[in-house]
Order: structure tokens, then C-alpha cells, then sequence
């Protein structure tokens, strides 16, 4: 690890002026993910803000009739809350699937936007990498490719988004609130908050530089019934997604009046099925309507020479995913 300057900030004021005066800094909450990427070399930062003190640590109602989550508040905390576990309980069970307790206990809400792919040959300097070095091309788009996108790649990464939190948050329609330099507030519509590689690999999200987040907003809960976390790995725990299908409906009268569907571990952010979501709507939650969905949802796909799979992977994980939500109360 290169050396670096440690800055606690006291206050949100201090914490946005240090990121502000330094373009090489980094907001620090758990560090869960940075720091193993510093250890590998490769993030390098010379100065690391700490904000997971900053009092962004409350889950509260919000205007709209749903939750915000503070940004600062702990994985775990936020999983476990009486409110969220029974008025967005997609989202607890995506959650609770990720990592290990350990580390829901340090990882930031904040921070979990914020994580980066688990490519071989993102954390493998002696590679050539555009997301960590643009520029150097892409190993893996000609390489060892099995556990990359399907999705909304480009020749210059093939990278996947590895949150299991952010599936269910892109199917919920959250809201990113966050603090620019200047102090004011900006919203971020969460399909927005992440990017496409295209030709710009290294840029995850469409954050502003030294912009800080402190929130996440819910919206009114209408999954509390009918909802399931589908997360398909290689073992059972400690280990990240090959796909993932964060599934909510809104059924009533045997009718589907709503639903929220997004795909975690396909693409370079969490892929958000709305066409499907759309056509979901106004059917009835029976198999040959699942299946169709599964069938709409995977027409795009663009698989690459090694994760063919990801392909039946995915559609069939979308019918589990959509049985399982609507069988949970019926």
C-alpha cells in the first residue's frame, strides 16, 4: 500500500473543502472495498476523507410515503431494521445475501454504491485493464470472459457490477441524494447513477467530482408481499453473484398491477429489466406470462465466447425469481 494522508473530518463542511482542495482524495466509510483495492495497488489515492462518523447514520420517512437511508448507516443496521425488513423486505433479503456478517457490520450504505468489479484483471495490475489503467485494453474481452456482462458492454471493458444491494434498489426505483462541493443537495434517479463502460471504462457512476452521498430514498413500499432475491453463485456464502434476480410484484384481484425487476452480476451496472416491468403489467402471475418475460428480458443479450450460460442462467432465474415472489403470499 503507498503512503497516503488520513483526514477525519469532523463535520460535512470539513469533509467536502478537503475533497474539494485535493482532485486525488477519497471519501472513506467502511472500506471495505478500497482499502483491498489500495492494498492491491490498485486504487491510489493520496488522501482518504473519513465520513462514516458523519451523522448520515438514520433511517427516516420521507415525503414521498417511503424510507431514506442514510448513507453512513451500516449494512447490517439497515438489512435488520423493523421498517425496512417489513416494508422492503426485497431489499433485506438482498442485503443479507451479500458478503459475510463481518462485513455487513462495516460496509457503508454509501459505500455499497459504490463498490467496484471483481474482474481478475481489474485487480491484476501485471494485465491490461482500461477500467484501472485507460488506454491498456481490455484483458478480459478476449481472455478468460465467464464472468462478465451480457449486457451494455463495449470493446473497451466487459467489467459486471458486483453490489447484490444495488440489484434490488435499481428494481425497487430508488433515489441517490447527494452533497455537491458547493453544499447543495442534487437527486439522482438510481438507473442513473450508474454507467455503461462505453469509452469511459473508469468512470462507475455519473458522481460530479467531490460529490458526497448521504442518502438513499425509498419510495412508497408496494413489494412488502410479493418479492424474492434470486442470487446464483458458485457456493453458498462469501461469494459473489453469476447472476442475480431481484424480483417485486403488486398483485391484486390475481392481477399483476405492478412490478420491479432488475438483473445484478450481466452488466457494468444493475440492469434494470423496464420493458419487462411494463409487460408484466396488467397480466396474470402464471408461468407462460414469467416465461415471456424471461424471453423479452434476454433478446438483447449479447453473450461473449465463455458465459454463453449467463444467458439460460438468467432467463430461467427470472422465472424463479417471479414464482417464488408471487408464490411467497398467494
Amino acid at each position: 500500500m503507498r503512503p497516503f494522508k488520513y483526514t477525519g473530518a469532523k463535520n460535512t463542511e470539513e469533509a467536502l473543502q478537503a475533497a474539494n482542495s485535493n482532485e486525488d482524495a477519497h471519501y472513506l466509510g467502511g472500506g471495505t472495498n478500497l482499502l483491498d483495492l489500495m492494498k492491491e495497488d490498485v486504487e491510489r489515492p493520496d488522501e482518504l476523507i473519513e465520513v462514516a462518523s458523519l451523522d448520515y447514520k438514520n433511517i427516516t420517512s420521507n415525503e414521498n410515503g417511503g424510507l431514506t437511508l442514510g448513507a453512513m448507516l451500516n449494512n447490517s443496521e439497515t438489512a435488520n431494521h423493523r421498517e425496512v425488513r417489513t416494508q422492503y423486505p426485497l431489499l433485506s433479503m438482498a442485503m443479507l445475501s451479500a458478503a459475510s456478517a463481518q462485513l455487513r457490520n462495516m460496509a457503508t450504505n454509501g459505500g455499497n454504491l459504490l463498490q467496484r468489479t471483481r474482474c481478475p484483471y481489474f485487480y491484476e495490475t501485471s494485465m491490461p485493464c482500461n477500467k484501472r489503467e485507460p488506454g491498456t485494453g481490455c484483458g478480459a474481452l478476449n481472455g478468460m470472459n465467464a464472468l462478465h456482462a451480457i449486457f451494455g458492454w463495449s470493446d473497451k471493458c466487459v467489467a459486471v457490477h458486483p453490489s447484490d444491494m444495488c440489484v434490488a434498489l435499481a428494481a425497487i426505483g430508488a433515489t441517490v441524494e447527494v452533497l455537491q462541493p458547493d453544499g447543495s443537495s442534487r437527486m439522482i434517479e438510481f438507473t442513473d447513477f450508474h454507467r455503461l463502460p462505453g469509452d469511459q471504462p473508469e468512470k462507475d457512476t455519473n458522481l460530479l467530482p467531490g460529490e458526497l452521498i448521504t442518502a438513499i430514498h425509498l419510495p412508497e413500499p408496494v413489494f412488502a408481499d410479493h418479492y424474492y432475491y434470486l442470487k446464483i453463485r458458485e457456493r453458498a456464502s462469501y461469494a459473489f453473484a453469476l447472476v442475480s434476480v431481484a424480483a417485486g410484484l403488486q398483485i391484486k384481484d390475481g392481477v399483476i398491477t405492478r412490478a420491479g425487476l432488475a438483473l445484478g452480476s450481466v452488466a457494468h451496472k444493475p440492469w434494470k429489466l423496464t420493458e419487462v416491468e411494463t409487460y408484466l403489467t396488467g397480466k396474470k402471475p402464471n408461468q407462460e406470462n414469467f416465461e415471456a418475460a424471461a424471453g423479452l428480458a434476454m433478446k438483447d443479450a449479447k453473450p461473449l465466447e465463455d458465459n454463453k450460460y449467463k444467458v439460460e442462467m438468467a432467463a430461467k432465474g427470472i422465472v424463479r425469481a417471479l414464482t417464488m415472489a408471487y408464490e411467497r403470499k398467494a
